[in-house]
């Protein structure tokens, strides 16, 4: 039987229909901007504390403009120190060049700007190149700091930025997850070089774990066999020790640094909590054995928000220059730095430890989307035992899918 287009328009409040699409083989879905041009949104107009937060419906829907385009309606988003640090301008001038690289000469307006980096949701549309998702998908995504954020109802991302999302997670968990498991990937395989085939009693020293960073770091570490250490406070060893911890090193206790030189020496420390921790943190190293700092708290944005481009990049280069060739010549210890990095192949990973019960969320707060500004006082407030997640579309807000999703299949029932 000849292959038939199917036309048709879809409702942004209603993602459900998109399952039609999905069984016809079609890729794409002709959108029309007259049923729906603006979204649902939490932005900011300028950088400060949790009173530059402001809701909106005024902001355009993103749209699927590239062959390897990828639009979702997000169902729950997730806020991490990342969000908070963005929010008062951390990293705007990097960030900047990187959304424009005209920004150094032209004039250049970053906002109205979305905050959120992770997201689970369904897909609604797709680029003519994209194979790896159809309009229905269930997904979940992390995104990039230059891109605009989750905290609204619709996203465009590349494929290569997407995951299918766990089957055994709802929605809500699943938005927890995304962004410290790129985070936590980037440091522990890219810059620790640890894997799952390499980790098998490695011994890994997590600090500043009880966050969401180290609590996902401990469920991967433990699942890839790695005999795990890790440094909070007391009333946090229950969570990480049920994470699967095999030490946990109070630092309200005493000097972390003493009780740590106690323990047999480590091949990978992932450093979450920065300042003068790698000052005694790399002399807990195994020397001359290939081991390795990482730390995801280094100078770069700061130098280039405070020097500019050229010269705080140039700073930080240095910066990392010296160290590392002060650790290597001294003790043969490898000095990283690590950097959060979407990647949907690795969410692809974590997706099948997750549904095979090797990885479990961990949600510490929930609000609704009304609640935006209550999300961010609450990761304000730090020591943080999980993630805090954001429910931006109800399962009411679905109630119009059923119908359209019928309307839908009578059309294509139609044309056959």
């Amino acid at each position: 039987m000849a292959s038939v287009r199917l036309l048709c328009l879809f409702n942004g409040r209603a993602a459900g229909w998109s399952k039609t699409l999905a069984r016809t083989g079609c890729r794409n879905v002709c959108s029309s901007p007259s049923r729906l041009q603006s979204m649902s949104a939490w932005v900011i107009d300028q950088y400060g504390s949790s009173g530059v937060l402001r809701h909106t419906e005024e902001i355009p829907i993103p749209t699927v403009n590239f062959a390897h385009d990828v639009m979702i309606n997000v169902s729950a988003a997730s806020l991490n120190p990342l969000d908070l640090n963005m929010r008062g301008g951390y990293g705007a001038t990097l960030l900047n060049l990187r959304r424009d690289p005209l920004s150094v000469v032209n004039s250049f307006s970053e906002f109205p700007l979305i905050l959120g980096r992770d997201l689970s949701g369904v897909v609604v549309d797709c680029g003519s190149g994209v194979t790896h998702f159809a309009p229905g998908d269930e997904v979940w995504a992390a995104i990039p700091p230059w891109k605009q954020g989750s905290l609204a109802e619709y996203v465009t991302l590349t494929e290569y930025e997407v995951s299918c999302k766990p089957k055994s997670l709802s929605h809500i968990e699943a938005a927890s997850i995304p962004y410290v498991a790129n985070t936590a990937f980037s440091a522990l395989v890219n810059a620790g070089g640890l894997c799952r085939e390499s980790s098998l009693n490695k011994r890994v020293l997590i600090t500043g774990a009880s966050g969401g960073v180290g609590t996902f770091s401990i469920q991967l570490l433990k699942a890839w066999g790695a005999h795990v250490t890790v440094t909070c406070s007391q009333n946090a060893e229950g969570l990480v020790r049920g994470l699967g911890a095999d030490e946990v090193v109070d630092y309200t206790a005493g000097d972390v640094a003493e009780q740590l030189e106690m323990m047999e020496r480590f091949d990978v420390i992932l450093d979450n909590v920065g300042g003068d921790t790698e000052e005694w943190a790399t002399r807990l190293l195994k020397p001359w054995s290939g081991a390795k700092y990482v730390t995801l708290v280094s100078p770069l944005l700061l130098n280039t928000d405070s020097m500019g481009v050229l010269d705080g990049s140039l700073h930080a280069g240095l910066t990392l220059h010296n160290k590392a060739f002060q650790n290597i010549t001294c003790s043969g210890v490898f000095y990283r730095w690590a950097f959060y990095a979407p990647d949907g192949p690795a969410l692809d990973e974590v997706s099948r430890l997750v549904d095979a019960g090797k990885i479990l969320p961990v949600v510490e707060a929930q609000f609704p989307f009304s609640q935006v500004p209550q999300a961010f006082q609450k990761l304000e407030q730090g020591h943080a035992r999980g993630k805090t997640v954001v429910e931006v579309a109800e399962d009411a807000k679905y109630t119009e899918a059923a119908e359209f999703e019928q309307k839908a299949q009578e059309t294509t029932l139609q044309q056959n």
